[in-house]
C-alpha cells in the first residue's frame, strides 16, 4: 500500500509530487491560523481513510480566510479540492458530500458559554421560551445562527470569531453556543477566567459536519467515503474519535439526571 503523506510547504509538495508522479494531489482546505485538536483529528481521519482503502496521493492543506468561504464553499475552481463543514442544502448542492458524520453527532450539541456573573439567571431556565429570552452570538455565515433564529431564539450574528469570546466574556452577549468537542480546547485558548460553561443545561439539534468533495473528483469522494466506512466497521473511526475527545467529553459539568436538554427542530438538515 502506498501511504498518503500530509504536505504544508510548497517544498515538500513539489519532491513528494515528483517522486511519486502517479499519485493524486489533494488540496485539501484549512482554516488560516488554526490549528486545534479538532483539526488535527479531521486531518488524521482523512489520511486514515484513504489509507484504509490504498487510496495513494499527497494531501496538501490549503489555508483559508474568512474572506475566501464563498470560494471554498463552492470549490468552483482546481485550486482546491475538499473541505469539512457542518451540512446545510445549499452546501451539499454545491459540492459532494460524504453524509457519515465526522463528530458522531456531537457537533450538533451545544454547551452554553457565558460570564459566570450570569449563572444564577440561567438556572431558571427550564424551556426554549425562558432561554428565547437571553441574548446568544453566533458566526454570520454558520448554519447554526438559521437553525436557532428558525427556533425563536434571540441570534446576534458576527464575523468576528474572536469577538465572539470577548462580548460573551464581557456579558454584552448572555451566552454563545459551543459544542461539546471543542468548547473546553477554546476556553483554554481564550484564557478569559470569567468564561464559564452553564452546568445542567445545554442546547442541540440534528446535524453534522461532513466532508465535502469537488464534483469534478467523484472518484475521491467514493474513496474517502468507503474509506470511513471501513473505518467504521472495523472500530478504528471510534478508537481515533475517542482518543482525541473522550476525555473532554467526560469533563462537561452534566449531571445525569439533573440537566435540561432543550432540543431544537433543524430544517436545514
Amino acid at each position: 500500500m502506498l501511504p498518503i503523506k500530509v504536505s504544508i510547504s510548497v517544498f515538500s509538495l513539489f519532491v513528494s509530487f515528483s517522486l511519486m508522479a502517479q499519485e493524486q494531489i489533494i488540496n485539501v482546505a484549512q482554516k488560516q491560523d488554526t490549528q486545534n485538536a479538532r483539526e488535527e483529528y479531521l486531518n488524521e481521519l482523512l489520511v486514515r481513510a484513504l489509507e484504509s482503502v490504498n487510496y495513494s496521493g499527497v494531501i496538501r492543506m490549503t489555508p483559508i480566510s474568512e474572506l475566501q468561504k464563498r470560494k471554498l464553499i463552492n470549490l468552483d475552481d482546481n485550486e482546491l479540492d475538499m473541505y469539512w463543514s457542518m451540512s446545510s442544502p445549499e452546501r451539499e448542492a454545491l459540492a459532494l458530500a460524504i453524509k457519515i458524520p465526522l463528530f458522531k453527532g456531537y457537533i450538533g450539541k451545544r454547551a452554553l458559554l457565558t460570564n459566570k456573573q450570569n449563572l444564577a439567571r440561567f438556572k431558571k431556565v427550564k424551556n426554549i421560551e425562558q432561554l428565547a429570552t437571553f441574548s446568544a452570538v453566533q458566526g454570520h455565515n454558520w448554519p447554526d445562527t438559521r437553525i436557532m433564529s428558525y427556533n425563536g431564539l434571540h441570534v446576534r450574528p458576527l464575523t468576528n470569531y474572536q469577538a465572539m469570546f470577548t462580548l460573551t466574556s464581557r456579558g454584552r452577549i448572555d451566552y454563545f453556543p459551543r459544542s461539546f468537542i471543542e468548547v473546553n480546547s477554546e476556553l483554554i485558548e481564550n484564557k478569559q477566567s470569567n468564561l464559564v460553561i452553564v452546568p445542567n443545561l445545554y442546547i442541540s439539534y440534528p446535524t453534522g459536519i461532513y466532508y465535502f468533495v469537488t464534483k469534478s473528483k467523484p472518484e475521491l469522494a467514493k474513496a474517502v467515503e468507503e474509506g470511513l466506512i471501513v473505518m467504521q466497521e472495523n472500530g478504528e473511526f471510534d478508537a481515533l474519535f475517542n482518543e482525541y475527545f473522550a476525555k473532554d467529553l467526560n469533563t462537561l459539568p452534566y449531571t445525569k439526571g439533573k440537566t435540561i436538554e432543550i432540543k431544537l427542530d433543524n430544517p436545514y438538515f
